[in-house]
């Protein structure tokens, strides 16, 4: 896939049904070679010299699910966000979120105060058909302009229900570029699992019919600028992932 689209480097993330068994991607990640880098997803406890060798392996950051179902209790989402901070607070790490907008502005005095940045997945959890209005759109605006939050502009059909284009996602993406646009990341999110509601994690689905050309060419309705999308492409993510 990645030949086919002509991108030479590729960040893995653990998916959350692995748990914290992230045997599988760092054995990726020494396929790939040099090309590669990782988050994982790590237990609450775990030792210094497990962190370097994960370091040294490539990872970069780690991250937490607060966007499922079973995961929208904010005191409990604090308490996740705290401890991952924390873990990682003495490295060059990142925490990666993926949580719903509103959970998000929830977070929003441990976020401003870490330590570490932060990287929201899939536009922040935003609901395209909601607008630039909706709860928790403008807390993300103001974690991407003051440089204390990355947004991955990825996984429009999260997002939206209007495929192909995907067009009610335009005005947020347009709106988190201009925001900062040395704080936007672009991904496939690639395999495109199915996660749709009522799945149990151990539940065996197809993958969604995804065309990940098409998405990646979706980056230039909402970054028209050639040189703004090297940044978002090329550049946010050499600095991120080192």
């Amino acid at each position: 896939m990645h030949g086919a689209l002509h991108i030479t480097r590729v960040v893995i993330v653990q998916p959350s049904v692995y748990g914290t068994d992230n045997s599988c991607i760092l054995d990726a990640m020494r396929q790939y070679g040099s090309r590669a880098r990782g988050i994982a997803v790590l237990p609450s406890e775990i030792s210094s010299a497990t962190l370097d060798n994960m370091e040294r392996a490539g990872i970069r950051g780690v991250r937490i699910n607060l966007g499922t179902a079973a995961n929208t209790n904010l005191d409990d989402a604090r308490r996740r966000l705290k401890s991952a901070i924390e873990q990682i607070q003495s490295r060059e790490w990142h925490v990666q979120v993926y949580a719903t907008s509103p959970m998000i502005a929830g977070l929003s005095d441990l976020i401003l105060a870490s330590p570490v940045p932060l990287v929201f997945d899939h536009f922040g959890g935003a609901n395209a058909a909601l607008g630039l209005q909706q709860p928790g759109f403008d807390k993300l605006l103001e974690f991407v302009r003051s440089g204390k939050g990355y947004v991955k502009i990825s996984g429009a059909y999260r997002a939206s229900d209007k495929p192909p284009d995907y067009p009610d996602v335009v005005p947020l993406a347009r709106a988190l570029i201009e925001a900062n646009p040395h704080r936007i990341l672009w991904g496939s999110d690639w395999p495109h699992p199915d996660t749709g509601a009522g799945r149990k994690p151990s539940d065996l689905s197809p993958l969604l019919r995804v065309d990940d050309s098409h998405l990646l060419n979706l980056l230039a309705t909402w970054a028209p600028d050639a040189a703004l999308r090297k940044t978002i492409l090329v550049d946010n993510p050499a600095t991120l992932y080192r």
